[in-house]
């Protein structure tokens, strides 16, 4: 059969004067398909490396001759019959080599990871080698013609098979480690999400403008990372940890709606969830809106987005939204897991005057003390009670107390339902909903010292007790965020969140309010416990900005030389405008299911911000120092 019969969807062009048809088509899988007709099509005319890709071929193919390149993923020795796995961008395709084939020779040869050219007759395997697993894998190509284009020598790590490899391994052959299937198909994914929120959020109204990568340091937020300037001796730009001045100018400037897939630089310590370094998030401001607006724009992408992607899971229609204050109170977070159905309560009053005096003379010492608990529903043995206590000393913690209520019996057991009696358990226990066979932990204190812990013990029961359900993609907004709070470091009030927020009340609430009680209008996503993006209406009037900043502990002289540039044009007449900014990074781990940003980004640092393929950060010659007027001073 010739190359134009073998290939599928073409669209053929006649060219004047008798020159030879061109055929040229994409294959199923989107990867490129290339012939030149001519009498003997097949000897004169396929293109030099494939007529396929390694995803493409099926069982209509049959009979076709066709060219294929790629990585030889594995070679196998079935008695005598040579079987190759080439792997390209788009699939796996395999090629029998046998040994009466003028191509067995070289197949003999070949390795793992070699790049080769094949080209042979497309066969239907029988019935008992069918693979179903693959795309390609009811037909295999029995190679005529082997060409070794690339030799590959002995691999720091493999690519088949996907074992588990010491991280610095995988980045410093980064390489290597994306053409591993798992990476590449998160790699793969990332790139289509992305393209998807574009298509979004062109589609709602919204344009793509870049703002600036050097720009002035700001002494909010992360560490900067700082670029020194030949030019201005002594003086440095800083590459900018979110483009927010930026954005809030593009509204000054009358731009309407504006977003961007933002870069961000931050020098902080990398975490599962944070890269070292860099990152990218979905950067979006808008002029003319409350916070509702921003809802009613932002949500619907990220809902569609997340259904698209998210491979069957369910997601949340309506993101509910939960003020900060009663989230850190019922999740012991502001970035809650809403697929764990437990909810804290408080339960201070059954345990003030009680026997249990652990938690009794603490709360009669402070008034400031309550006693949380945590419902543990199935949770009822004494066993997992106990492996709980242990889990919490591992913590940290002195223990954690609980009651448990056996099948069969009324009355609570374990040592706090002894102390405090029946009628103080019965009480708990009608106060939480609890029945036989469940449990309730129970952590006491001032809660802004406990909460935290308090968090982390309420997942690791949904989890454990396998209350969690993993099949959805559970969204919420937290809203309401405190404007301000007590640095106890350096004994003053600070910005708690973003300082160009708008406080809740405005300047007379600015003027009259104990500042730690004033809200801004500020708001968080989070979806299954990750924070996804943070965001807020602005605070547009200078006049707001410059008491918030003074209440700060920032004079109208750091505000010039920081801000100026966003102070004029205030003066100057600025729409009420807010944003957010979801992060991409964060976005793409949740929808491949991956446990760190490395999985899903194509070049990170490692968690010393090393990027161990190029060798950054690295030292620099005494010339270029000279030129930026730098001298180091290196620790001993």
């Amino acid at each position: 059969m010739s190359c134009v019969a073998a290939l599928s969807h073409a669209r053929v062009q006649g060219r004047p004067g008798g020159a030879p048809w061109t055929v040229r088509t994409r294959d199923r899988r989107g990867g490129p398909a290339l012939c030149v007709n001519d009498e003997n099509i097949e000897a004169k005319s396929m293109h030099r490396y494939r007529s396929h890709t390694c995803g493409a071929l099926r069982e209509s193919d049959v009979g076709s001759s066709v060219r294929l390149s790629g990585w030889v993923h594995r070679v196998r020795d079935h008695g005598g019959l040579l079987f190759i796995d080439l792997r390209d961008h788009y699939g796996i395709t395999q090629v029998v080599a046998d040994p009466d084939s003028a191509a067995f020779k070289t197949a003999e040869t070949v390795r793992a990871e070699w790049v080769i050219r094949v080209d042979g007759e497309i066969k239907a395997r029988t019935a008992e080698t069918v693979n179903d697993r693959l795309p390609t894998g009811r037909i295999e190509v029995f190679a005529r013609d082997i060409e070794v284009l690339s030799t590959a020598g002995e691999l720091p790590l493999p690519v088949f098979g996907e074992p588990d490899y010491p991280e610095d391994t995988r980045l410093t052959y980064r390489f290597l480690d994306l053409r591993r299937e798992t990476m590449h198909a998160n790699i793969v994914k990332r790139s289509q999400i992305i393209a998807s929120i574009r298509r979004r959020m062109t589609d709602a109204g919204f344009m793509e403008f870049q703002t600036p990568i050097l720009t002035a340091s700001s002494p909010e937020g992360a560490r900067d990372f700082l670029v020194p300037s030949r030019l201005h001796p002594g003086k440095f730009y800083a590459l900018p940890q979110a483009p927010q001045q930026f954005k809030q100018l593009i509204m000054v400037a009358g731009f309407d709606r504006y977003f961007q897939i933002a870069p961000c630089f931050r020098d902080e310590d990398a975490r599962a969830d944070r890269s070292p370094g860099e990152f990218y998030q979905l950067d979006i401001e808008m002029s003319f809106v409350e916070q509702e607006d921003v809802f009613a724009a932002v949500e619907p992408v990220l809902r569609d987005l997340f259904i698209e992607f998210g491979g069957g899971k369910r997601v949340t229609e309506k993101f509910p939204m939960i003020p900060y204050a009663e989230s850190m109170r019922l999740y012991g977070s502001d970035k809650p897991d809403l697929r764990n159905p437990i909810q804290m309560s408080e339960v201070t009053e059954h345990f003030a005057g009680s026997g249990f005096k652990v938690f009794a003379r603490q709360i009669e010492a402070d008034d400031r003390v309550q006693v949380w608990a945590i419902p543990a529903k199935t949770g009822g043995s004494r066993a997992f009670c106990d492996r709980m206590n242990s889990w919490a000393q591992s913590e940290g913690q002195p223990g954690l107390g609980y009651i448990f209520f056996r099948e069969g019996e009324e009355e609570g057991a374990g040592p706090i339902a002894k102390n405090i009696g029946p009628e103080r358990t019965a009480a708990i226990r009608a106060q939480l909903g609890l029945e036989a066979g469940d449990a309730v932990f129970f952590v006491c204190g001032v809660p802004k010292t406990f909460v935290d812990f308090a968090g982390r013990a309420r997942q690791k029961v949904g989890f454990e007790l396998g209350l969690v359900d993993e099949e959805q993609f559970a969204f919420c907004w937290i809203v309401d965020f405190p404007m301000f709070e007590w640095d106890e470091e350096n004994k003053k009030i600070e910005f708690s969140h973003n300082p160009f927020s708008m406080p809740q009340g405005g300047l007379e609430a600015l003027e009259s309010q104990d500042p730690l009680t004033i809200n801004a209008f500020q708001y968080d996503i989070v979806c299954n416990g990750v924070e996804l993006s943070s965001g807020a209406i602005r605070n547009h009037k200078p006049e707001i900005m410059r008491k918030a900043f003074d209440i700060a502990g920032y004079g109208e002289d750091v505000l010039q030389e920081k801000f100026g540039g966003m102070i004029r044009a205030l003066e100057m007449g600025a729409p009420p405008h807010g944003g957010i900014a979801p992060g991409i990074d964060r976005i793409v781990m949740l929808l491949c299911e991956a446990e760190n940003l490395r999985d899903v980004t194509l070049f990170p640092m490692n968690q010393r911000a090393e990027d161990l393929m190029m060798g950054a950060p690295s030292e620099v010659g005494p010339k270029q120092l000279r030129e930026l007027h730098i001298r180091l001073n290196l620790p001993e």
